[in-house]
This record gives C-alpha cells, sequence and structure tokens, in this order.
C-alpha cells in the first residue's frame, strides 16, 4: 500500500507518550469499555478481555499493513499507568492525499485535554511522515449529537466542512466532517 515504511515506536506530546497497543493492554482495555460513554461513541466491539484482546491483534495488524496506525495514548506524570486515549490514523489504498482520524480518551482521563493534544501530535506526525506519498487532507468524523467531538476537532486544527448522512449501523445518526490540511500542520 505505501512506500513509506512506517515503524514509529513512540511520539510524544508534551505530557503525553504515543505508543502501539500491546497484548498486555487487553485486560485494562476491556476495563475502559466499562465506560457507557465510551461504549456509546467509540465503535470497538470491545466486551471483555478476549474481545479487548482481539481488538489489539487487530491494531497490531493494520500497523503491519500499514493502513491503521493506532496509538494507545499515556499521560507520563500521571500515577494511574492505564491509557488515557487511544489515536488512530486509517489509511485507505484508494488515495494517498487523504486519511482519517479517530480517537476517544477514557473516562478517568476526560477534561484534561488529553484528546486535542494527541490528536495534534497525531495530524503533524501524518503530515510529515506521508508527505513524500502526497497526503494533504486528513478528515474527523462523528456523529452530530457528538458535541465534545466538535471541541476536540477545533482544538485540534481541524475544521467543520459539511454534514454527512447517517449510514447504519456504524454511523446511526447524520455527522460532521471536520478536515485538517497539511497546510496547518507545523
Amino acid at each position: 500500500m505505501s512506500t513509506t515504511r512506517v515503524t514509529p515506536a513512540r511520539l510524544t506530546a508534551g505530557p503525553l507518550t504515543l505508543r502501539p497497543w500491546a497484548p498486555e493492554d487487553a485486560a485494562v482495555l476491556a476495563g475502559l469499555y466499562e465506560d457507557e460513554a465510551m461504549r456509546r461513541w467509540a465503535s470497538a466491539p470491545v466486551h471483555d478481555e478476549p474481545s479487548a484482546a482481539r481488538w489489539v491483534a487487530e491494531q497490531r495488524r493494520g500497523r503491519e499493513t500499514g493502513e491503521r496506525l493506532a496509538f494507545a495514548v499515556e499521560e507520563t506524570e500521571a500515577s494511574d499507568a492505564r491509557p488515557a486515549g487511544h489515536v488512530v490514523l486509517k489509511r485507505s489504498a484508494a488515495t494517498a492525499a487523504t486519511a482519517e482520524v479517530g480517537y476517544w480518551t477514557a473516562a478517568h482521563a476526560r477534561g484534561r485535554g488529553v484528546a486535542p493534544r494527541a490528536l495534534t501530535a497525531l495530524a503533524d506526525w501524518a503530515f510529515a511522515t506521508f508527505a513524500r506519498e502526497g497526503m494533504t487532507r486528513l478528515d474527523l468524523l462523528h456523529q452530530v449529537d457528538n458535541t465534545a467531538s466538535c471541541r476536540v476537532a477545533g482544538k485540534s486544527g481541524f475544521v467543520l466542512s459539511g454534514l454527512l448522512p447517517a449510514a447504519p449501523p456504524a454511523f446511526p445518526l447524520d455527522g460532521h466532517r471536520h478536515i485538517r490540511r497539511a497546510s496547518r500542520a507545523t
């Protein structure tokens, strides 16, 4: 799919470290998904430790193909060792110019700016890493009733560009498309 070899072990964003998900994260991930908001907004099929282990394995396979570059987000200064969130870059073989980003924040880390910092770091890294392949745009999609995602998008340099029609079951309500262009990367 890609001519650029992607092997980032870690990215940093101030007090955050973004690192690949690991098999030993499965139990903690299952615990994070006990939160009602996580189950509502995150589309991952995580219900217990075995499903969390499958999800982590899918992230590894996505990294190997270069189509899904997912990172666990950790707060380096926090006493809590659980991941504070997740960010992902979803790349398609169809176009190198555009990719999609996604994220979630664990309940124990919400309201502390984790998502905007992690998403900004991911976007900056993506534009720098895939510039030679022509990546110029990142899309962030969310349901219209997810107002927190609108705030995170704006804080991360993504501009609202339009409405998307519902596409059940994965996207049951109308949505927003936010775009960040490479020229905004620093």
